[in-house]
């Protein structure tokens, strides 16, 4: 963990949960449930809009507790993230790839960061024109949004089938502790007033949420510490992410709670801001403005090869 001069970060963490993380994961499974079963019969875009939300929020929740929050027992952590009623992700994959993630040297690569959106530029090459025009229109935030959850579902799953077949048991073992939970939301869903097809849509529409904070995180950049972004914004979108806007912040202190990455970054606001090599904007809004219509980086990564990279 990176610490600061200014800024004290605690090298062990307390016997007691962290109760603002426990406490709000508690209050979004409420929230789902009115969601799913209480508005329904009220009105149906309520519905699909709280549930929506929930579903964003437990996602970003999920991303705590793979970090380590809000026990100090990891079993007891992951415990509360056994069922994901997002449906798309298995959380075991989803903390292997995310992990792999936080390797900042390998931030962007095509082939090392599991979470990277660049492509190999002759991987790019070989691309029939059809899929590279889905590609571009995925770099822009309305693509990104609109079919970005549908492309990366459907890459993430060939992907771990691929390695499935090649007998990768940690993958598979990740479906398999996934599948039990997914089947247990869908038979919950069946039982309850809102109709299936509709909380698919908001699995969907959480998707596409969650695309608004992924999509800029990381830049193409020669430095490993110029590639991750700081996003100033302390509206709704940052509490639906829980403050991973501060992403720079969240990089270097991947331990630290939701509700401290604030403070820190205020704290030493201009150190991050060199460190990062000023890649920052003032909110969201902003990002809506800018790149809403239009691509902010090229689908294949503009400094690829590097030396010892190309595949």
């Amino acid at each position: 963990m990176t610490k600061t001069s200014s800024t004290r970060l605690p090298h062990r963490r307390p016997l007691t949960p962290e109760w603002p993380t426990l406490l709000l994961f508690l209050a979004c499974l409420v929230a789902l449930s009115i969601g799913v079963w209480g508005l329904p019969h009220l009105s149906t875009l309520a519905a699909f809009a709280l549930t929506t939300l929930a579903l964003v929020l437990h996602a970003s929740l999920t991303h705590e507790i793979l970090h380590g929050h809000p026990f100090r027992s990891r079993r007891a952590s992951e415990a509360l993230a056994w069922i994901n009623p997002g449906l798309a992700i298995p959380y075991l994959r989803f903390r292997d790839t995310h992990l792999a993630h936080h390797q900042d040297a390998n931030l962007t690569d095509p082939y090392d960061d599991p979470e990277s959106n660049y492509l190999d530029p002759a991987r790019w090459a070989q691309m029939p024109g059809w899929l590279r025009a889905l590609r571009r229109v995925n770099n822009t935030l309305a693509g990104r949004m609109l079919i970005g959850p549908a492309l990366g579902q459907a890459a993430f799953m060939a992907d771990d089938l691929a390695r499935i077949r090649g007998g990768d048991r940690q993958v598979l073992q990740g479906w398999l502790w996934h599948l039990p939970g997914a089947v247990l939301v869908l038979w919950a869903v069946m039982a309850a007033p809102m109709p299936l097809w509709l909380y698919l849509a908001a699995c969907y529409a959480a998707l596409a949420i969650l695309k608004i904070r992924t999509f800029l995180e990381h830049q193409a950049h020669d430095a490993p510490r110029g590639r991750t972004v700081v996003i100033e914004d302390r509206g709704p979108l940052a509490f639906l992410f829980l403050n991973n806007n501060l992403h720079m912040v969240h990089h270097m202190h991947p331990r630290v709670a939701w509700y401290r990455l604030p403070g820190i970054y205020r704290t030493n606001r201009d150190r991050y801001l060199r460190r990062n090599d000023g890649y920052v904007y003032s909110g969201y809004a902003e990002i809506f403005g800018r790149y809403f219509w239009r691509a902010k980086d090229p689908v294949p990564h503009p400094l690829w090869p590097r030396e010892g990279k190309a595949r």
